[in-house]
């Protein structure tokens, strides 16, 4: 159900979620203007590829044999930490616990490389998502706004859990 992305259509189908997906849920939260950019910059097809080539495991999530959501993860063995860099559904395929397995995917990638925390950043106007991180264990360490360019900020929480 859960599979790497490695091949070039694996990474164009997980750009294609990555724009549907951002579409979805990320207009009401920071625009349009913003969401096309931000998908241009991280979620393209080239910026996957980089993403990849740099370090960055992805991996894609199928139900009932339909791409339905994808998730990045970037270890930091020095600090024994892992990030969630994205951990994405598609509206279509929620409630069916996709979200739920690809984070128990990400800590058992943790425990699997001997890392102890688990962290990401979430935007702080994405309620439901935060609360749905903080069901499952995460607490908010810090807010942050990083400047990412072409007049845009990202104004986030870190959030971290302990892998045990």
């Amino acid at each position: 159900m859960i599979k790497p992305v490695i091949t070039s259509s694996e990474v164009k189908i997980t750009a294609q979620l990555a724009h549907r997906i951002w579409n979805q849920h990320y207009v009401p939260i920071i625009g349009q203007a913003q969401v096309d950019y931000m998908v241009e910059k991280f979620q393209s097809e080239t910026a996957i590829t980089e993403q990849i080539k740099n370090g960055y495991d992805y991996f894609l999530i199928d139900y009932l044999g339909t791409p339905s959501g994808y998730l990045a993860l970037v270890a930091n063995t020095s600090e024994k930490k892992l990030m969630i860099s994205k951990i994405y559904v598609d509206a279509a395929h929620r409630g069916q616990n996709l979200g739920s397995l690809l984070l128990d995917f990400a800590i058992q990638q943790a425990k699997n490389h001997n890392l102890t925390t688990l962290w990401l950043t979430v935007n702080k106007d994405n309620s439901n998502t935060i609360q749905w991180y903080k069901k499952h264990g995460f607490k908010i360490k810090e807010k942050i706004v990083m400047d990412i360019g072409n007049g845009f900020v990202m104004d986030d929480y870190v959030l971290e859990m302990i892998v045990d």
